[in-house]
């Protein structure tokens, strides 16, 4: 058994190019209400490969090889938008995306107050 490395690393940098796509670390748009969320992630990615053969009196020749590829994903944070506005709501590391969630009320809450003043800019 030969072992091609060349090809055995084409087939991982394959795989990490199918991987680290827009679509990977931009996720899917969903509505909350009337807003539009889309999900941002952070995405990490390592490989290695390696290989060897020997030769012994006793047990004769042997070689071997292997290559492992890891990819890892995490949720950093939200774009979220209502009309023209468009806000980041990170999602800490401590809190996970309950953080992110939590913040949505206090958006809410911030949209509401500017629309009043531009109400009373209006009016006035």
């Amino acid at each position: 058994m030969e072992l091609n490395f060349e090809e055995l690393l084409g087939k991982i940098t394959d795989f990490i190019k199918s991987e680290a796509k827009t679509e990977t670390v931009v996720g899917e748009q969903f509505e909350l209400g009337e807003f539009k969320c889309v999900p941002v992630i952070k995405v990490g990615m390592g490989f290695g490969s390696g290989g060897g053969e020997g030769s012994q009196p006793k047990t004769g020749k042997g070689q071997g090889g292997g290559a492992a590829a890891g990819v890892g994903i995490e949720p950093i944070g939200f774009l979220v938008s209502k009309g023209e506005e468009i806000s980041f709501l990170a999602s800490g590391k401590t809190h996970g995306l309950a953080a992110a969630f939590e913040k949505v009320p206090d958006l809410i809450e911030k949209l509401a107050k500017n629309r009043g003043k531009e109400k009373e800019a209006v009016e006035s």
